[in-house]
């Protein structure tokens, strides 16, 4: 049995991996005003985070159900399943577009699968997924892969200007207003698919330094693990903290992802993020 693997552009795996493991991906898109941008193909990083220095805050928009279809559909003519990896239902409708989409196409079985988190921790998911399916293994065997990935799967986010999070209805005005006299980087993570507080840091120095004792409390045990650090455009800063912690931590595996457009839209620059899992 052929199986592809289908994920979005939250997952922000790089092109080069994504070709390299036949990984098939939906864009999400912001919208500036009137323009409409798909992320990763029409607006990089990089550009995004120069526009929002000049524009308003751009609004984020999920891929219409309608291009799941016409995927599913292509995808039918080499493939008999399709594993479909998507940011959390809890914060997008991506998930249930691919659902949707699974029920419309008859020739291929689509097996879609919530992540319940967003970013390259998610690419995790479908990193695995696409090794697997290259290795011939079953959509079920890859599906309950996924499951066990689930379990020891971590990651935790810090924003650095709280009020994307509040113009994007995460946060309270006040909220907002107290976070930034007291200098709060809230340390967020994922909870029932949502995004919510998991502390209060007084200091980005803090908060960094708190998301590597949750991380040293999973890996201290010596077992390998993969992890991410990631940015919204502040690569010098996330290189120098992927130095400090491989030195540090040599059963882990380390790499460098960022927050793209859509996700930085609601987090904004210079949020860091820090995600891993067991292997």
């Amino acid at each position: 049995m052929k199986t592809a693997v289908v994920t979005d552009s939250t997952a922000y795996i790089p092109k080069d991996l994504r070709d390299k493991l036949n990984i098939h991906m939906i864009p999400l898109s912001v919208i500036f005003g009137g323009e409409t941008y798909q992320e990763e193909v029409e607006i990089t990083a990089a550009d995004f985070y120069e526009e929002v220095k000049h524009k308003d805050l751009p609004t984020t928009s999920q891929p219409p159900v309608g291009e799941f279809a016409e995927l599913f559909e292509k995808l039918s003519k080499e493939y008999d399943a399709v594993i479909s990896i998507h940011l959390s239902s809890g914060i997008s409708g991506t998930f249930q577009g691919a659902v949707t989409a699974g029920s419309m196409v008859e020739d291929i079985q689509v097996y879609p699968f919530d992540s319940e988190i967003s970013c390259m921790v998610q690419g995790f998911y479908v990193v695995e997924a696409a090794e697997l399916a290259a290795a011939g293994k079953s959509p079920q065997e890859i599906v309950e892969r996924l499951e066990e990935m689930k379990k020891s799967i971590r990651a935790y986010f810090m924003v650095d200007d709280l009020s994307h999070l509040q113009r994007g209805g995460r946060l309270s005005s006040a909220q907002a207003l107290i976070g930034s006299l007291l200098q709060v980087k809230p340390l967020l993570h994922f909870e029932d698919k949502k995004i919510v507080p998991f502390e209060k840091i007084r200091t980005r120095k803090k908060a960094m330094k708190r998301m590597v004792d949750l991380f040293w409390e999973d890996v201290k045990s010596g077992e390998p693990y993969q992890a991410v650090i990631i940015h919204a455009n502040r690569e010098a800063e996330a290189r120098q903290w992927k130095a400090e912690l491989a030195a540090e931590y040599p059963n882990v595996e380390f790499m460098i992802s960022y927050f793209g457009p859509v996700i930085g839209t609601h987090l904004g620059e210079g949020a860091m993020g820090f995600g891993w899992v067991k292997k």
